[in-house]
């Protein structure tokens, strides 16, 4: 495994990074790959033994679909049909952290070397996405085609933001990592459907429900119930069990059981807290944006405290304190 430092490298360091990881995606392997969102674990999405190694080194069900990640639109509209809308979303939000699932292009209709089946577990759309990464959207360029790339962790457990965190659970699979420091963001990318005739959203993330609702001028459909068919999930993060710790996970919280971690917002303080096993805060002072940067990174730190259980508090509001509050329920979810 080759791991690139990108923060102190300089030009040079950055240009060998973007080789290394060109050539071995071009050879089937896989690259841990920075995003604004959490990082993710890349193969070129046309490369169908590629795609399926990321399932298999995930441990991945073949069921659940994967995102292409593209480095501008025209990459997009060769693999996917987009509608006036899906170009205006992807126009005000591109890049950045929004992912569109729109028709996939197949067959005649796709110029270019088609998306894998695996990426869209065999569904007739297609998630799009354009990081706000450079370096990883130059590894794209450079390739020439689109990448698949979910978070670079175990499937079902918390999502990986820094490089370090690939390294642990991946590091054996992995063949080049392109460490880009701490993902500035810390949650995974909306989901829009606009293969409907009303947009829905998927699945809340780094773009606010409501800054989208004011782009289009229109609400977004909620998608307020579980797919009909669990083993045919629309986009990747749909599964009711997912982003979990190892440790049980019990929310909104108002006093501590014995031998649990606590995972605080703002200035909230449960009955018991000098008691927790361990605690930390998403933000001390009610910050949504900080609370989101932070979370993965400190589901992993109370995980490694030993705790039976970990306790979080009420995280209320709109904007990202949504996508917070979804990953925190799938993280409490049963599990399989």
């Amino acid at each position: 495994m080759q791991r690139f430092d990108l923060k102190d490298g300089g030009v040079p360091s950055r240009e060998r990074a973007i080789t290394a990881a060109v050539a071995a995606l071009d050879r089937g392997r896989l690259v841990a790959v920075p995003t604004e969102t959490v990082y993710g674990l890349a193969a070129d999405a046309t490369n169908a033994p590629a795609v399926a190694g990321i399932y298999a080194a995930k441990g991945r069900p073949s069921f659940n679909p994967l995102i292409a990640h593209v480095c501008d639109i025209d990459m997009a509209m060769a693999h996917g049909i987009l509608s006036p809308l899906a170009r205006q979303l992807a126009g005000t939000f591109w890049p950045g952290p929004l992912t569109l699932v729109v028709p996939r292009r197949v067959g005649a209709e796709a110029s270019v070397a088609s998306i894998a089946d695996l990426v869209t577990a065999g569904l007739e759309t297609i998630a799009l996405r354009m990081p706000a990464n450079g370096v990883t959207l130059d590894v794209i360029r450079r390739l020439g085609r689109p990448i698949a790339a979910p978070s670079a962790n175990r499937s079902g457990g918390i999502s990986a933001t820094s490089a370090d965190d690939v390294i642990a659970e991946l590091g054996p699979s992995v063949s080049v990592v392109l460490d880009d420091g701490a993902s500035p963001v810390g949650v995974e990318s909306t989901i829009v459907l606009l293969a409907e005739a009303a947009p829905r959203l998927l699945r809340p993330g780094g773009v606010p429900r409501e800054a989208i609702e004011r782009a289009i001028g229109q609400p977004l459909a909620d998608n307020d119930h579980e797919p009909d068919d669990p083993q045919r999930p629309l986009a990747p993060g749909m599964l009711t069990s997912h982003y979990a710790p190892n440790a049980r996970v019990r929310l909104d919280v108002t006093a501590l059981e014995p031998g649990e971690a606590f995972l605080g917002f703002g200035p909230f303080f449960p009955e018991g807290l000098d008691k927790a096993v361990a605690s930390a805060n998403l933000s001390a002072t009610g910050n949504v944006v900080e609370a989101a940067c932070n979370l993965f990174r400190l589901l992993r730190e109370l995980d490694r405290s030993g705790a039976a259980a970990i306790a979080v508090a009420p995280v209320p509001g709109g904007g990202l304190a949504e996508a917070i509050r979804d990953r925190l329920g799938r993280a409490a979810a049963p599990r399989r």
